[in-house]
């Protein structure tokens, strides 16, 4: 019998693969338990469409990260912090802060998760940080520390 994936299926395939397992198998536990459906016509061109519609929705996400990418090349933070002798920080600035500054300055929100950083930022200063808006795509802005 020939099934279309709902669910991962470990030995068996992947989600929205059509693969072909004994007709046991498939009536005994893939259907009934609902990690499958037989491949009718129906239910291929319901795959077919789900899948066109998911690859416009994940080009539209990457052109948007793109879009955001460009916007941040040009644009810079600026956050205050109080400092000692030489600049040094007390304390320093995680990417937290920088992602409540950019949230306050730019609009723009983003999970401080995606924020890429070597450590905290311990001196005044101008620093680039890369934050990571799609798969592959990075962006680049400038944080700049300011004494209070």
């Amino acid at each position: 019998m020939i099934v279309i994936l709902k669910q991962d299926v470990q030995g068996t395939g992947r989600a929205g693969e059509i693969v072909k397992v004994s007709d046991g198998y498939a009536r005994n536990k893939l259907i009934p338990q609902g990690l499958a459906l037989e491949a009718t016509k129906g239910n291929i061109n319901n795959l077919e469409k789900a899948k066109a519609l998911q690859e416009k929705q994940l080009a539209e996400q990457k052109a948007a990260a793109e879009k955001q990418a460009a916007d941040f090349a040009d644009k810079k933070v600026v956050i205050k912090a109080k400092a000692g002798e030489g600049g040094r920080l007390f304390g320093s600035v995680t990417s937290g802060d920088i992602a409540e500054a950019i949230k306050e300055q730019l609009g723009t929100n983003i999970d401080k998760k995606k924020i890429e950083m070597e450590g905290p930022i311990k001196q005044l200063g101008t620093s680039q940080i890369t934050i990571k808006l799609f798969q592959e795509i990075k962006g680049k802005l400038t944080v700049e520390l300011i004494e209070e």
